[in-house]
């Protein structure tokens, strides 16, 4: 084919597409229309939405409304004030409190478990098995029902003289007299026994034990003494006697097994003894006054004074128990 043919060719190919696909032509107004036409559909398609004044106020308030429920509602877990924490202890609480042992009623319980204590217990006589019992119906037997009246309790107390020197004693409170009994717990026997009528009896005091101040003496714990002639001084022979016991009062303190088991806690108080002792004492004053004496009982919650200032004797005495019925063991080879 010659260029000339070539050409011809190609022109009339080109020819033939464009007769195949002609192009599509817009006039502007048809351009106009047709933009229109669109935007009306997508305005159908998604139409605005609008709100009138009137309602965007309403819809404005109750936005509000919410927003104010919302803040107002209630903590779950509200701050307690002060005042509201610190509330004052009910009954039950206090009754609570009042049943927990004290300290120093946990340091007597905790004394007693350790077995150098227990082996130093076992060595009074009063706790061998039956003895206490027996002791006191031996004492009970030597009442006299018509001079001393029914005997209304019996304590085991040690008795604390003028020369700080304790001594294992039996005491009974009856009707009308306070017996102090000197028993002896070895041989099983009354070895002494001292009656002091109730009706004279016008002072008890108790409180901690305390000396002289250029005393060397020391003794711990409470005691109780009973006074039965205010009007009647110790003489000064009496005072630096120490066998002496023309003293017109007794003083009594805790027994050492006080704590050793349940049956001797109750006879070894002697806050209980006292307030025993009053009563009986109160009750014998108004059946049998004693003429020019005042018709009563002083109770006085005061120191209980021992004018002993050296003493070496009470404390040998003390210190190895001389005034209790002890198992000594053997003395010889």
């Amino acid at each position: 084919m010659s260029e000339k043919d070539e050409e011809t060719f190609n022109s009339v190919d080109l020819e033939l597409q464009t007769q195949k696909s002609p192009p599509v032509t817009m006039s502007e107004k048809d351009e106009e229309t047709f933009n229109s036409v669109d935007l009306k559909q997508q305005t159908q398609k998604s139409p605005p939405v609008t709100m009138s004044e009137k309602d965007e106020e309403t819809f404005n308030s109750v936005d509000l409304k919410q927003q104010t429920q919302k803040s107002q509602e209630p903590d779950i877990h509200p701050q307690q004030s002060p005042s509201e924490t610190e509330k004052p202890s009910t009954p039950a609480a206090e009754a609570k409190a009042e049943t927990t042992p004290s300290p120093r009623a946990l340091a007597v319980k905790a004394k007693w478990q350790t077995s150098a204590q227990q082996f130093k217990v076992k060595k009074f006589f009063v706790l061998r098995p039956g003895t206490l019992e027996q002791s006191i119906e031996d004492v009970k037997s030597l009442v006299d029902p018509t001079e001393d009246g029914a005997v209304q309790s019996v304590w085991l107390m040690a008795e604390v003289d003028h020369w700080n020197n304790e001594k294992e004693r039996l005491v009974l409170i009856t009707e009308n007299n306070l017996l102090v009994c000197k028993y002896d717990f070895i041989m099983l026997h009354c070895q002494q026994i001292q009656k002091i009528p109730l009706n004279f009896i016008d002072r008890v005091s108790h409180g901690t034990f305390c000396f002289p101040p250029n005393s060397f003496l020391k003794r711990e714990g409470e005691g109780v003494r009973v006074f039965w002639d205010k009007l009647r001084e110790p003489s000064f022979t009496s005072r630096w006697n120490p066998f002496s016991v023309d003293y017109p009062f007794c003083s009594f303190t805790y027994h050492p097994v006080r704590g050793a088991n349940e049956q001797l806690g109750p006879l070894c108080e002697i806050q209980n003894f006292r307030e025993e002792l009053t009563l009986a004492a109160q009750k014998a004053h108004n059946r049998n006054p004693v003429p020019g004496k005042a018709n009563g009982v002083l109770v006085l919650n005061q120191p209980i004074l021992i004018e002993a200032y050296v003493g070496l004797m009470s404390v040998i005495g003390n210190q190895n128990k001389l005034g209790y019925c002890l198992a000594r063991g053997n003395i010889g080879f």
